[in-house]
């Protein structure tokens, strides 16, 4: 994946100009790369959040919803006109239209990714529904590929069935431990997907709960 027309300030242009042409990827690892992924980004609150708390660091939210990428593309384009003059100037951040249950690994190479964030995914209540869900054993497959060893992945959701079916299934693969709630409570990254995307903040005002968990890459066994 070329990322230089979401990252210009980052990325120079890789050495072929041939669309045809296969570029290595040994080539390609030499260039800035995204390192936290926001899947199912809504209008980009938490991506907004993530990129500011890391300026050196390259954010991308992705949302499969065309009006809602327009939205928040416009949001990152003023954004960058805004802040111009700030260190940073949200240039590391940008919004894609991808469906990431069909499409992640083409986006990412193995071990890509530091950070990766599922919050308030669709529930898909009805049962026969269920393999629709963001979380299941053949798509944490794919989140372990472009997750680095050490990654961590987040989720949170207001449905109490939908944290026990992700937990369920993230501590059921060999790749993914649970991390400890002493150790999230310490992490702050926590306000973050507590309180700053739209999702949780209509939570917060609607009084609902919040089940949040972060899950670490270990290395294959």
């Amino acid at each position: 994946m070329n990322w230089a027309e979401f990252y210009p300030a980052f990325f120079s242009p890789l050495t072929t100009v041939d669309p045809d042409e296969t570029v290595e990827e040994e080539e390609v690892t030499k260039q800035a790369h995204v390192q936290i992924a926001d899947v199912g980004c809504g209008f980009g609150g938490l991506s907004v959040a993530l990129a500011k708390m890391f300026p050196e660091k390259l954010v991308v939210g992705m949302e499969i919803r065309d009006r809602v990428v327009d939205v928040v593309q416009a949001r990152v384009k003023k954004l960058r006109e805004d802040e111009a003059s700030t260190p940073g100037g949200y240039q590391n951040l940008a919004c894609v239209r991808v469906n990431a249950m069909k499409h992640l690994p083409n986006y990412f190479y193995k071990g890509q990714l530091e950070k990766i964030f599922f919050l308030f995914p669709d529930p898909h209540f009805k049962k026969r529904k269920h393999r629709r869900r963001i979380i299941s054993p053949t798509l944490l497959a794919e989140y372990a590929y472009v997750l680095a060893e050490g990654g961590i992945a987040y989720t949170n959701t207001d449905v109490e069935d939908l944290h026990v079916w992700m937990v369920k299934h993230f501590t059921a693969h060999p790749l993914f431990v649970r991390i400890p709630d002493e150790e999230l409570n310490a992490d702050p990254i926590l306000p973050l997907i507590m309180d700053v995307s739209e999702e949780g903040q209509k939570v917060a005002k609607q009084m609902g709960a919040k089940y949040p968990a972060a899950f670490r890459r270990i290395p294959c066994p």
